[in-house]
């Protein structure tokens, strides 16, 4: 089975390689590919992302890989990280810019008039650091993994999915909103599960194991 992770220049695609080489212990090729016929002709895809969301889409279309990467996420077990995740949703408010239209829904920002705790404190945006998870509706890739378990965030934007039914996971910061959404064969996560340790290399060790479907 291969496994590809897609290069298209924007992501931390050292630490999501190695927590992939670490839980698919054997079972799987992993491969950090920016070359479309790969992506092609993978069993599984991870398309992850890291940095701002204008210059992720341009480096996707540059790099020739918008393609297949929509190509993979209608046919195979696809899972999208971080920027790689929201770039799934219709349009973000980061560059008021389209983005590949796989859920339905928008990328917004965190609103400032918003980000205050329960005591009156201002919190900081971008969302960063670790951060308790709620599960909303069960689904393969959270197998082993508890309620109000703890994930690495980093991030200024989140998901609004049109489609209730897409959120899996959700956390608080300090509203509730969606940070995992899932449909067919498709899930995407908000967090970084490459830095979340033991829970995150859980997801990613499911992922590893999913027939894609729910």
């Amino acid at each position: 089975m291969k496994i590809a992770i897609v290069d298209y220049g924007m992501g931390n695609l050292h630490s999501v390689t190695k927590a992939f080489e670490l839980v698919a212990e054997g079972q799987a090729e992993i491969i950090l590919t920016a070359d479309p016929a790969v992506v092609a002709s993978a069993d599984k895809v991870v398309f992850p992302g890291q940095g701002a969301m204008p210059d992720c889409m341009r480096e996707l279309e540059a790099s020739g890989l918008k393609q297949a990467v929509l190509d993979a996420a209608a046919s195979k077990p696809f899972l999208g990280i971080c920027v790689g995740a929201q770039l799934l949703f219709e349009h973000s408010e980061e560059g008021n810019m389209d983005c590949l239209g796989v859920f339905k829904g928008k990328v917004i920002k965190f609103k400032p008039e918003n980000m205050h705790d329960e005591h009156g404190q201002k919190l900081k945006v971008p969302h960063m650091g670790w951060n308790e998870t709620f599960i909303v509706q069960d689904h393969p890739l959270w197998a082993g993994i508890a309620d109000k378990e703890r994930f690495y965030f980093v991030h200024s934007y989140h998901f609004a999915p049109a489609e209730p039914h897409d959120t899996i996971i959700e956390t608080s910061y300090p509203n509730r909103f969606a940070v995992a959404i899932a449909k067919d064969n498709i899930f995407a996560i908000q967090c970084h599960p490459e830095k979340s340790h033991t829970a995150g290399l859980q997801l990613l060790r499911n992922f590893v194991h999913w027939n894609g479907k729910q």
